[in-house]
């Protein structure tokens, strides 16, 4: 099940709102956990008891670890629990990638492959995992107690807002709103605002944006297509003139934002309906000057995953040499890279980013300076786009062939006319994408998304939303079913 779905707005988000409401706040709780886990099971049945039965054990283990006065046991505990989290998602999300490439250098040296049955992804569990890990971390390091409740730590870690995409929540930043939490009408009207401008970024924008990069590149999971379906898609690349080529890189670009960000805004408006402060997830990524304020602008909550459990423990900054702390920035962003995919184009992607990011610190960023903002701005946006060739296509051969044809200068005559829809949903997304270069962008996002609204502009703001809702609802009915990108990450 997913947000942008007729069974989810018509059906399951209606039933669960006005059971969640109309319950007693002490059982709130219960029904939220038990719509959670519906949802997750609507769409993942099979992968359910092990959600549960790998939180039961992460729970325990970590009061234990907290109770425990013995440092080597709690060491112990902690790495069992940590275990448990990446164990789980090394095996469901990497299974497949390291028995291929193991199969591929027995076969090198002319061995027999083995025999392996493909795994199947449950979806988002790179979210919740990580969420337990920074659970187990935090409660480790003193950040946090543990919690007493084993259902709120269920709560916590399947909550279906924020289950299978994110954002990645620490359970610091919402333990008290877990235990005590006020849902006041305005929270309400707020959340649903957001929710629906998460929908129409998703619906209107991401959708039929993505309809399009589809036809020229073809389908982007590779892990699911036929080798017929692959030679299609190395064909359409090998054949694809420069014109194209740019159209359909640059709309995946605001594609992929318009979706992952479409979700975020969802799930923070959900949450604000309950009476939860989700963090951000987006702040104008595309606004950028350098790459590294670009990943501090782009899945906010993931970047500060990354620095404080990965990079502070390598040892961060503070490092007796400067190539050490260079590799540490690199290998970071190598990381990132592959848990957006297992596939060597997402190594890849990694890689590049964080040659980018070091380049930053070492002469880019003032380099970018001394062009000014809107060049460095846009600058940095064509760095995004060129490496979003290793992000969309899970080849790396059809990647560098895919940027050779966009630097073929084989351009074919662009007619607007042609596809206006298409075309004018891409300027649509580019003007909502730099709109807050301005003064005026950052005053109107300020005014909508973060102002109390007073009596008269909430009526207007319901007025419209409810009428976006309706049209969404109608572009769902024409258009299909269009999974988040993200979900499969």
């Amino acid at each position: 099940m997913v947000f942008s779905s007729n069974i989810f707005l018509l059906y399951f988000l209606p039933v669960f709102l006005l059971a969640y409401f109309l319950a007693p706040r002490k059982v709130r709780n219960f029904v939220l956990l038990a719509a959670s886990i519906l949802f997750y099971a609507w769409g993942a049945p099979e992968f359910v008891i092990q959600l549960i039965l790998s939180n039961i054990a992460n729970f325990y283990l970590v009061r234990w670890m907290y109770k425990t006065g013995k440092p080597a046991l709690k060491k112990l505990l902690c790495g069992i629990s940590v275990a448990i989290s990446l164990g789980l998602l090394f095996y469901f999300k990497y299974g497949n990638f390291t028995m291929d490439n193991l199969n591929a250098v027995l076969v090198w040296f002319h061995c027999e492959p083995l025999q392996w049955t493909k795994i199947l992804l449950p979806i988002g569990i790179s979210f919740f995992s990580f969420q337990s890990v920074t659970y187990t971390l935090d409660t480790y390091r003193r950040v946090n107690r543990p919690m007493d409740s084993l259902w709120d730590y269920m709560l916590y870690i399947t909550m279906f807002p924020q289950l299978v995409a994110g954002p990645i929540i620490r359970y610091c930043d919402i333990a008290d709103q877990i235990r005590n939490r006020e849902s006041l009408y305005t929270d309400r009207l707020h959340g649903f605002y957001r929710f629906v401008i998460g929908l129409c970024k998703k619906v209107l924008i991401a959708d039929v944006i993505g309809f399009q990069v589809d036809k020229l590149l073809g389908p982007s999971n590779y892990d699911v297509l036929t080798s017929a379906q692959l030679a299609d898609i190395a064909n359409k690349i090998s054949t694809i003139d420069s014109t194209s080529a740019w159209i359909a890189i640059f709309a995946f670009t605001f594609q992929i934002y318009f979706d992952f960000a479409g979700y975020s805004d969802m799930a923070i408006g959900l949450g604000r309906m309950m009476g939860f402060k989700f963090p951000e997830n987006f702040d104008n990524p595309y606004i950028s000057t350098t790459i590294s304020e670009f990943w501090r602008r782009w899945h906010q909550t993931f970047s500060v995953f990354i620095k404080n459990y990965l990079y502070f423990p390598l040892g961060g900054s503070r490092v007796k040499t400067e190539a050490r702390k260079y590799f540490n920035l690199w290998f970071c962003f190598l990381v990132s890279g592959l848990w957006h995919g297992a596939a060597w184009n997402f190594v890849v992607y990694g890689a590049l980013q964080g040659i980018f990011i070091c380049a930053d610190k070492l002469f880019l960023k003032r380099f970018n300076e001394r062009l000014g903002r809107i060049p460095s701005v846009f600058f940095t946006f064509l760095v995004i786009v060129l490496t979003r060739c290793f992000f969309r296509i899970e080849r790396i051969d059809l990647s560098w062939l895919f940027i050779k044809r966009l630097f073929a200068f084989e351009f074919a005559p662009f007619h607007f006319t042609d596809n206006p829809h298409f075309y004018t949903t891409i300027l649509v997304a580019a003007f909502f994408s730099f709109f807050t270069l301005t003064k005026l962008g950052l005053k109107v996002q300020e005014k909508v998304y973060f102002t109390e609204y007073g009596r008269k502009q909430h009526i207007i703001a319901f007025i419209v939303s409810i009428l976006a809702f309706v049209f969404c609802l109608g572009a769902l009915n024409a258009s299909g079913f269009s999974p988040f990108i993200y979900f499969r990450f």
